[in-house]
């Protein structure tokens, strides 16, 4: 698949805001006053401005909200729902928390299931293509539930809780690259079986559709070299929970907690980035680029 910017953003910067907020909602922590500003600023920051980044997918942004009208089908209605919703009841417990000093825990707790929610639904959005085999699996939503929360405890400052949580993220990752290498190969998706004519003999093409390029190369078949991304996932790893793990385990300090962030925040983009660059939507076999 085409690993388009914008979804690369959204998929990054709304799963770490939406992780924060979990956090947040469930009292890890449960600042008031000013200290609640900055953590619910951040947090609304990456999580808005995640979603407003996706939509520069959309042909037409402006129909972005007739999407909600697709809840009963569409998981991507859902998600527009989930973090509608997340971000209204999450808001009323900000004002709790910083204008009056209260912690409603009850409303951070819905407002928290609701962020995480968000995530899920975001993951089901791939999840659900039957025709990316490298997504279709479990694998997916437990990658993105993972690294969503291993990235909100860091940003949370729960760092007793983020070593784990960033090794359970990286062991997630690592076995969606293992079962997604496989997956088109294991769907058993040819050419031969896309055309039916298998029973005739072996299948291929005689020659291109077309000469030109068109939607569908640009957007479903992207071919990047087995070595390069060997090399980017290695550094996605690295950067993702292996840097952040040693800076946690050096200090507690404010500095290199800030670091951690930061190559965490380095190593998802980059493992996004292979999220879609890897997918192999199976109309590439028409084109012989599986």
């Amino acid at each position: 698949m085409h690993p388009a910017p914008s979804v690369i953003l959204f998929s990054t910067l709304s799963g770490l805001g939406f992780g924060l907020l979990a956090f947040l909602g469930f009292g890890m922590p449960s600042p008031t006053g000013w200290v609640a500003f900055v953590f619910f600023t951040l947090g609304y920051l990456l999580a808005v401005g995640g979603l407003i980044a996706s939509t520069f997918h959309l042909g037409h942004p402006e129909r972005a909200l007739k999407a909600f009208k697709q809840w009963r089908s569409s998981w991507l209605s859902r998600e527009g729902i989930c973090a509608v919703a997340a971000l209204l009841i999450m808001g009323i417990y900000a004002i709790g928390a910083i204008f009056l000093g209260q912690i409603w825990s009850a409303v951070g707790f819905v407002g928290a299931v609701l962020s995480i929610g968000t995530v899920f639904t975001t993951s089901m959005i791939y999840t659900q293509i039957k025709t990316v085999p490298r997504w279709h699996n479990v694998t997916t939503p437990i990658m993105f539930l993972s690294i969503c929360i291993a990235g909100g405890a860091l940003l949370a400052a729960q760092v007793s809780l983020a070593m784990p949580l960033l090794a359970i993220a990286g062991i997630a990752q690592i076995a969606h690259w293992v079962l997604g290498d496989k997956a088109l190969k294991n769907s058993g998706t040819t050419l031969a079986t896309a055309t039916g004519l298998g029973a005739r003999g072996d299948v291929r093409a005689f020659e291109p559709p077309h000469t030109g390029t068109n939607y569908l190369l640009k957007e479903f078949v992207y071919v990047i070299g087995r070595k390069h991304a060997a090399k980017l996932r290695i550094l996605a790893i690295v950067l993702m929970v292996g840097l952040p793990l040693v800076l946690l385990m050096m200090s507690h300090s404010h500095i290199l907690a800030g670091l951690a962030v930061i190559s965490h925040l380095v190593g998802v983009f980059a493992a996004r980035w292979l999220f879609f660059a890897e997918a192999e939507h199976v109309v590439g076999l028409y084109y012989g680029k599986r």
